[in-house]
């Protein structure tokens, strides 16, 4: 196994309207995030992951850029970023930004020359094509609800937008667009960004000819017709010969719909493509049985699922490529909430066997902020609450306009996936607005800050922010943790999910009760091991208590 830093690392996902406010105008901002680099740093992770911080009309909350090269003036401006890029540097913490070129915001400088005239330096920056019929020139749908398409009367043609409106897609067949995405990357590495993470970057080449996607057309069948493309493994060399290897960066792809050999091909170790991907597999198990409905429920995922996602994953690229391990972030509800039990009773001991299941794998972890503090999905019950474009989008097209399901059953599914549930506001204290701004706050605060918030988890050493500290500390100590092969045990469990992992030698056996339940497991090796970390006070050999967690060192 080859040891590269981003191997060695763990990283920290900032959402930076929802981190902190620094000067109270209710959106977290830069100089709210250089405060809290004491608290990253004291957590022990590596890399700070921003979300998009470039100027943007915030349509999808900055996935729609307008200038790649100005800070969005809410967050601050580029000497704020500068001093935050210097003091985590001075900190020994790297940064990683958010490259987001399959799409531009529409008010982008491009795509306003661009929709002017056919014949303009910019007419082919973009996705245009013919009416068909007098109709849209493919039956695509986008992620966020109805057509792909656009009508701009000036060109009298459609331009593609696989997401909203608002984000027009990047023709990415047409060299110049390259070059002008590689110098937007060149102007940040230059800066001493350590790395980007790349924004569905597995959508930008697009299918000869843009053919229909075979009927029933839904979103998500879309997405997957388009991703992975004929020239995406093109693309992603030159990016890496003419600009990414000239760097000592962490490069990760978001890939929807991506395989385990889909990855390989990406950021395989001879491939010299990108570090590793962002894949969906396990964070879209258990969608609606109707279709229609995609992503759109409400029920639990199988664990024997979740196992035969992760572990699919952690087989197929041991020794070819490199896995992300994340349970959240910014577009996926909060963990403890979609995959553990977020009652008062079982939260922290399920936040806890969550994260012990996921640092102990094969791959770079991600936090995402709170996930820490074992922080919980919102609970909103009103559609007036939800502020996210998709959200609110696929409320009015399947209730009201579709009449696929009822507006109770779909404020359910709402409350348990909405990506409304990761953006509530960074829950610092018990104080006024959780310590997160003295101003009213752009987004609801979750109710449960009180008990839930980093100055109770700070002032407690048996908290879920120091179980976190010890797993990070684990990790950058033992290399059987970073690197160790991955070996499946009871796939059939649908209670415990239980591996190991070998390296020189040595064997580590991990073992975690996804249930509320008390039971009973036996594991080889039998001779005794070293427990190097437990989320209970004591071990009670084979007896699992609800949620626990153990790993083992023979």
């Amino acid at each position: 196994m080859s040891k590269q830093w981003f191997k060695d690392a763990v990283v920290y996902q900032i959402y930076p309207m929802s981190f902190q406010d620094s000067n109270n105008d209710g959106i977290g901002d830069l100089n709210g995030i250089i405060e809290r680099l004491p608290y990253l740093k004291k957590l022990g992770i590596d890399v700070i992951w921003l979300n998009p911080i470039y100027k943007s009309p915030n349509k999808d909350n900055g996935y729609d850029i307008a200038d790649y090269r100005l800070i969005n003036p809410e967050y601050g401006t580029m000497e704020d970023f500068n001093a935050l890029l210097a003091q985590a540097h001075k900190l020994n913490l790297k940064i990683m930004m958010d490259l987001v070129v399959n799409h531009t915001s529409d008010q982008h400088d491009w795509f306003q020359q661009s929709k002017k005239s056919t014949d303009n330096p910019y007419s082919d920056y973009y996705i245009w094509r013919d009416p068909k019929n007098g109709h849209e020139p493919n039956n695509w749908l986008a992620a966020f609800g109805g057509s792909a398409w656009t009508y701009v009367p000036e060109r009298k043609q459609y331009y593609l937008h696989l997401f909203a409106s608002g984000q027009p897609d990047l023709n990415w067949e047409n060299p110049e667009v390259r070059q002008a995405v590689f110098d937007i990357e060149r102007f940040w590495l230059n800066k001493g960004v350590d790395g980007f993470r790349m924004d569905v970057i597995n959508l930008i080449s697009k299918p000869e000819g843009l053919p229909d996607v075979p009927e029933p057309v839904t979103a998500g069948k879309t997405m997957d017709f388009v991703a992975d493309g004929h020239r995406l493994n093109e693309f992603l060399l030159q990016m890496n010969e003419e600009v990414l290897s000239n760097y000592n960066t962490i490069t990760v792809g978001e890939m929807p719909g991506s395989t385990p050999q889909d990855a390989i091909k990406y950021t395989g170790l001879d491939r010299h493509e990108l570090n590793m991907v962002f894949q969906f597999e396990h964070v879209l198990l258990s969608p609606n049985p109707d279709v229609r409905l995609g992503k759109w429920n409400d029920q639990p995922i199988k664990l024997t699922e979740l196992k035969a996602s992760l572990n699919r994953w952690q087989t197929g690229l041991d020794g070819q490529g490199w896995n992300s391990l994340y349970w959240n972030n910014h577009d996926q509800p909060r963990a403890v909430s979609r995959f553990g039990n977020d009652s008062p009773e079982y939260r922290q001991r399920s936040a806890e066997m969550l994260a012990t299941t996921l640092h102990m794998m094969q791959g770079t972890p991600y936090i995402y902020q709170g996930e820490e503090l074992g922080m919980t999905n919102a609970g909103f019950t009103r559609l007036e609450q939800y502020e996210d474009i998709e959200s609110v989008n696929f409320y009015h097209e399947l209730v009201n306009e579709k009449h696929i399901v009822d507006g109770k059953t779909m404020l359910k599914y709402l409350a348990h996936m909405s990506r409304d549930n990761a953006r509530t506001p960074m829950q610092w204290s018990h104080n006024h607005n959780a310590g997160f701004s003295d101003a009213k706050p752009w987004y609801a605060i979750n109710d449960n800050y009180s008990e839930i918030n980093a100055e109770a988890a700070l002032s407690n050493e048996n908290s879920t922010f120091y179980y976190y500290q010890k797993l990070i500390k684990l990790r950058h100590e033992y290399e059987i943790i970073r690197y160790g092969t991955f070996i499946p045990l009871d796939p059939q469990d649908d209670e415990v999910y239980a591996y190991e992992r070998k390296y020189a030698g040595k064997t580590l056996l991990v073992i975690n009760n996804f249930t509320a339940k008390t039971i009973d497991r036996v594991y080889p090796p039998k001779q005794e091991g070293t427990l190097l970390i437990g989320n209970y006070a004591n071990d009670q050999g084979r007896k699992l208590r609800p949620y626990e967690s153990k790993v083992y060192l023979f």
